[in-house]
């Protein structure tokens, strides 16, 4: 496990102690969880980012060979 200091406004540093008494949790173990959570979040917002790139190419790609077949049935 790795320490870091941290430093938090203190609204939410407020909002974390909190939160983090209703759940009876400790403070290290709520900012860890809320940390996990944020990660896997900004992963897959990166992910969909990604995805609608890679969609957009190949949209292209798909309308250029749908063309192609559109003109070897008309040639026929």
């Amino acid at each position: 496990m790795k320490t870091i200091a941290l430093k938090l406004e203190d609204k939410v540093f407020d909002e974390t102690v909190e939160l983090s008494a209703k759940l009876k949790m400790d403070r290290n173990s709520y900012i860890n969880e809320a940390v996990s959570l944020y990660n896997k979040y900004t992963k897959r917002k990166l992910l969909k980012t990604q995805l609608e790139k890679e969609s957009i190419l190949t949209s292209k790609e798909s309308l250029d060979v749908l063309h192609e077949f559109e003109k070897l049935i008309d040639e026929e």
